[in-house]
């Protein structure tokens, strides 16, 4: 629910932060390194698991793997240790990540556009900080109706965007595969937390009897698909940008929707918090669609199809 909340970040540990931002770092860069093997299988996997058995014969797409897994785990340990609506806009900052691999392996400068995107995203996440003061409330009173009504919600805003997406031309489908896979890491994100709320009140053998572990590997499973999908159908810059974006808004959303996490509602604090949200994925799309960003090199052939 959305409540007025005034003071600081008190209380909150300064590993939240380390782990958000390292975690980003981490998957950051096994995007750039996914999109560069994806770009290259076979256009007839696309939206198959198929398509994941022939990229991990591929050494640089499995180190890709490897990054996001470690980005995954410090995201969970973030994600454990504070609120969902605070770390999202953690995550989201990956794209400063990915951007520094990009420009380094393309050897693009950032240019005014790069530098416009940076400070936008960073400025904006700091903003939403700040002024929206997000912290975690009493999910004890959301009901388990409101609960599977925003998780049934979140996944038919997934299911729509697929199903927009392969009645599009190929070279119009990666913005809203990612996208679609950006909601599900959200929804992803905001289970993790839940999770964690298990284990503390049931121990590891609770989590094990609870559905959450089971839906979160099924999130990823069917999220890692689309994305690598994406990355096959078309450039980096076409898909990066709404998987960045996508995730920390529906993870946000989810600890709103059935985590009880609270913004603040003044009408200063309100201005703030759509600027910085605004401002990041504002940013999210200019640093996307940077020259530097690879454009891949998908088989156009029918063969490739």
């Amino acid at each position: 629910m959305l409540v007025a909340r005034t003071g600081g970040v008190e209380g909150i540990p300064i590993m939240v932060y380390v782990y958000g931002l390292v975690g980003a770092c981490f998957l950051g860069l096994g995007f750039v390194l996914q999109q560069d093997a994806a770009a290259k299988a076979p256009l007839a996997d696309l939206l198959t698991f198929r398509l994941l058995l022939d990229l991990m014969k591929v050494p640089r797409w499995l180190a890709g793997i490897g990054f996001m897994v470690i980005g995954q785990i410090l995201s969970a340990l973030a994600l454990g240790m504070g609120d969902v609506s605070r770390v999202e806009p953690l995550l989201a900052t990956n794209l400063l990540f990915a951007m520094a691999l990009a420009r380094w392996l393309s050897g693009q400068r950032l240019g005014l556009s790069g530098w416009a995107g940076v400070v936008l995203l960073s400025g904006g996440v700091g903003l939403f900080m700040v002024a929206g003061h997000p912290a975690g409330g009493d999910d004890a009173q959301i009901s388990a109706l409101r609960h599977w009504l925003v998780i049934g919600g979140v996944v038919g805003v997934a299911l729509v965007m697929v199903l927009i997406a392969r009645h599009l031309k190929l070279m119009n489908e990666p913005p809203l595969l990612a996208g679609a896979a950006g909601v599900l890491y959200g929804l992803q994100d905001a289970l993790t937390r839940d999770a964690s709320h298990v284990i503390n009140r049931s121990g590891v053998s609770g989590l094990a009897t609870s559905w959450q572990p089971y839906v979160i590997i099924s999130l990823a499973v069917v999220g890692l698909v689309l994305v690598q999908s994406a990355f096959e159908a078309g450039p980096l810059r076409q898909s990066l940008p709404s998987l960045t974006a996508a995730e920390p808004l529906a993870g946000i959303a989810c600890g709103i929707g059935f985590l009880g996490d609270t913004v603040r509602v003044t009408p200063v604090a309100l201005v703030g918090v759509i600027a910085g949200l605004g401002a990041a994925v504002g940013g999210v799309f200019l640093l996307g669609r940077h020259p530097a960003m690879p454009t891949g090199n998908p088989d156009p052939s029918p063969a490739g199809r």
